[in-house]
């Protein structure tokens, strides 16, 4: 995307794309697809080395923001992840760690931010439920007090790379109000089913809290007190997912720009005909307005001036745009595009599944309408 990148993003993000071009080549990216956890474990530490996890942690707890302003910082790397297909928890653990850095006790951050930022430890938000709602009046997940403690029941759906995660951020309503929790790996009462999902490069699991317990120390936050932080998780999520997507659109295009100058049909490459042009002007005016929008959201976060309504407007317009984009692309590609050996498949799989996480385009028009009055 176009931005006015300082002298160390320049540097950040040349680096993120070299050592994805090195260790995530699509041979690479469809090796995962088979295996145990879905990803490479080996090359999430490199990253970590390169400072993907350390954006929104502060210095004192290890981590770091290249330019002072960690959304920004963080896009860099997620648009480059999504131009890639690199497969893993990017998006989760970068949310988790912003969460336990804005809302942790000392004991919490000195337990998991350091582990986060070395790649030592991946998190996954426990936040959807079945009813699709993709904000805090969604979360009908029981946190009952007991014993100075909670006691969680309920369901969440779709919760990404959850069976892999070493820490859960959960999203629950006590008796006070919403409050979220830090669930380890292996808490009793916590069971995962794995779920089928459109996006092979990915794992989402249905997360059921059968009666976990939880200490008191498990509380993120305060306890009633959580739905402002939500709101700005879901918009830090909404907005990196963006530039995961407007990544994948963008390698598609370049994709489907150098198949139109290469195919020929009677006797010409298929670029070269009108109706095809027309669609590549379309496609490449959405795309503008897509890194455009998206720009503009990641400031709009970064500073926390007008943040919901500009994280609402990308998601809506990136969910709507990114998938049109992508189809039109398969049909100049034309029957080799819906093979299993092409890679234009796998990148419509990504942004379709993008376009539905936290929330599509018609949930964020509804809140749009909502935050100006109508």
């Amino acid at each position: 995307m176009d931005r006015d990148l300082t002298e160390d993003q320049v540097m950040f993000h040349a680096t993120t794309r070299k050592f994805l071009e090195r260790v995530s080549p699509m041979a690479r990216v469809r090796e995962l697809w088979a295996s145990e956890v879905g990803y490479d474990r080996a090359a999430w530490k490199q990253a970590a080395d390169l400072g993907w996890f350390a954006a929104f942690v502060p210095e004192q707890d290890g981590g770091g923001s290249v330019s002072g302003r960690p959304v920004a910082d963080a896009s860099i790397v997620i648009e480059e992840v999504g131009r890639a297909l690199f497969p893993g928890p990017v998006v989760p653990t970068n949310v988790v760690a912003y969460a336990i850095a804005q809302n942790g006790s000392a004991g919490q951050r000195s337990e998991h931010l350091p582990a986060i930022v070395a790649g030592e430890s991946t998190g996954a938000w426990a936040f959807a439920e079945s009813n699709d709602r993709w904000d805090g009046e969604g979360v009908q997940l029981e946190a009952t007090p007991v014993d100075g403690g909670f006691r969680l029941t309920g369901t969440k759906s779709c919760v990404q790379d959850a069976v892999s995660a070493d820490l859960l951020l959960v999203s629950a309503r006590s008796p006070a109000g919403l409050t979220q929790f830090l669930v380890p790996d292996g808490t009793p009462g916590v069971r995962m089913t794995p779920l089928d999902s459109l996006d092979v490069g990915r794992r989402f699991a249905s997360v059921v809290f059968d009666g976990a317990l939880l200490p008191p120390h498990a509380v993120l936050g305060e306890v009633g007190h959580a739905s402002a932080a939500i709101e700005q998780q879901r918009d830090i999520a909404a907005v990196l997912v963006c530039a995961e997507t407007v990544g994948a659109v963008d390698q598609v295009f370049d994709m489907t720009l150098e198949y139109a100058r290469m195919r020929k049909a009677f006797g010409r490459p298929i670029g070269s005909y009108q109706a095809i042009k027309h669609r590549f002007a379309d496609m490449l005016l959405w795309l503008e307005t897509s890194k455009a929008i998206t720009v503009a959201a990641v400031g709009a976060v970064d500073h926390d001036a007008d943040r919901a309504e500009y994280a609402s407007s990308a998601k809506s317009y990136v969910s709507d745009r990114g998938p049109a984009i992508v189809r039109d692309c398969l049909q100049i590609h034309g029957g080799i595009g819906y093979t299993w050996e092409y890679d234009l498949h796998a990148f419509l799989r990504r942004i379709d599944s993008n376009a539905a996480l936290f929330g599509g385009s018609a949930r964020h028009e509804d809140r749009i309408a909502e935050l100006v009055g109508l």
